[in-house]
């Protein structure tokens, strides 16, 4: 998607509705403003939940079907190490 706005006088940009709408921008969000090479990046912060991270957890683990016993960091790197392997290209998965 590709959109432009016009830089108003007192430095203002508009960001058009579809983007905001797409990426879920709401009036009042933060956004940090990020320097790239002869431009910038407006990347919005994460919205606290409010919720803990016992609660986020347990939302997690009820998403899950994993019955087994817990699994170590080592191991998840392990795998994803093979993944990537096996796919000839990291990120193509």
């Amino acid at each position: 998607m590709n959109a432009k706005t016009t830089l108003s006088a007192k430095g203002q940009v508009v960001i058009p509705k579809d983007v905001r709408d797409k990426l879920g921008l709401e009036p009042g969000q933060v956004l940090d403003v990020v320097l790239m090479g002869g431009g910038v990046l407006l990347k919005p912060q994460h919205k606290k939940s409010g919720r803990s991270f016992e609660e986020i957890m347990a939302g997690i683990r009820a998403r899950m079907d994993y019955k087994g016993p817990p699994v170590s960091i080592e191991d998840m790197n392990l795998t994803i190490a093979e993944h990537w392997a096996k796919s000839g290209e990291q990120g193509d998965w």
